[in-house]
């Protein structure tokens, strides 16, 4: 009897392509994804917040201790004294050179025109900014202390950058040695009352008013100009960011000038952010006669 060889059936199941992997993938990808957003989104932030609050936030995690209430100089999360805001006004307390320089900074990139007639310098005990009237371009009504438009942008932009420093304000007002006519009011008076319209400005876009801490009228005594007393440029407001006392200035002070020099004076329309310029040539004085004084 002949044996018979087993029949093997063998059946191949066919899988789809997808079957292979599953969806596992998809959930990889999707993590990916969203932690290159977040990581993008980190590099945005950081490059839109400034550089005073990145240096408060460093200071605050460099000293950050959760449980001791201080610590290698650090503070407790849970004490309330360890408000970020107590590390904020020690981090942005700025140098006069830092200072200035991101105040020129500020005007060459945001003020467009109007630069020319903002001058930044650091001068003992501060750092002043003076707004300068030029032929045409004023900061103010003539004869009065009403405010112009670019005055108003220009005061917004110093306060924008000095709302946030701790330290206090001087406000100055200035004006030419060309009397009022048939007026009672007199160049002390008007330098004064523009000195406190640009504090009045200044408080308005933020500045806090126990920051300030003077506001004085000069009228023709402290000259721009002192070759020309009438220069529509010795018509200015002076705003001096003092520095706390102790603080030494950056940069070494001018020697004084020798009796009898001849400083240079920059061009009307050289007035900068503390750029020299060229000086001009001799100034010939006002004319004489029945002219009108210039605007005021």
């Amino acid at each position: 009897m002949e044996e018979r060889t087993p029949i093997v059936i063998r059946r191949i199941k066919k899988k789809k392509h997808g079957e292979h992997h599953g969806g596992s993938w998809k959930v990889a990808y999707a993590d990916f994804v969203t932690a290159m957003m977040a990581f993008f989104l980190l590099l945005w932030l950081i490059t839109m917040v400034s550089p005073d609050k990145k240096l408060a936030v460093s200071e605050y995690f460099k000293n950050f201790n959760v449980f001791k209430e201080e610590s290698a100089g650090g503070r407790s999360f849970m004490d309330k004294n360890a408000a970020v805001l107590t590390l904020t006004n020690k981090a942005i307390r700025l140098g006069p050179q830092d200072l200035a320089t991101k105040l020129k900074k500020a005007v060459d990139e945001k003020l467009g025109q109007l630069k020319d007639q903002v001058q930044v310098d650091i001068i003992e005990g501060g750092v002043r900014i003076q707004i300068i009237d030029l032929e045409g371009s004023t900061m103010f009504q003539s004869g009065s202390a009403d405010l112009t438009e670019r005055a108003r942008t220009i005061l917004s932009l110093v306060s924008e950058n000095l709302r946030d420093l701790p330290n206090r304000i001087a406000v100055e007002g200035h004006t030419d040695s060309a009397p009022f006519r048939g007026s009672q009011i007199t160049n002390w008076e008007l330098s004064t009352a523009r000195a406190s319209a640009a504090r009045r400005e200044m408080e308005n876009d933020g500045i806090d008013p126990g920051k300030i801490a003077r506001v004085v009228g000069y009228a023709d005594q402290e000259l721009y100009i002192k070759e020309n007393p009438k220069d529509p440029r010795n018509r200015r407001i002076s705003v001096i960011v003092l520095q706390p006392e102790g603080t030494a200035a950056s940069t070494p002070s001018a020697p004084p000038i020798p009796p009898g020099a001849t400083v240079p004076i920059p061009a009307a329309s050289q007035v900068g952010t503390g750029t020299p310029a060229a000086p001009p040539a001799p100034s010939q004085g006002p004319a004489q006669g029945g002219s009108s004084p210039p605007s005021r």
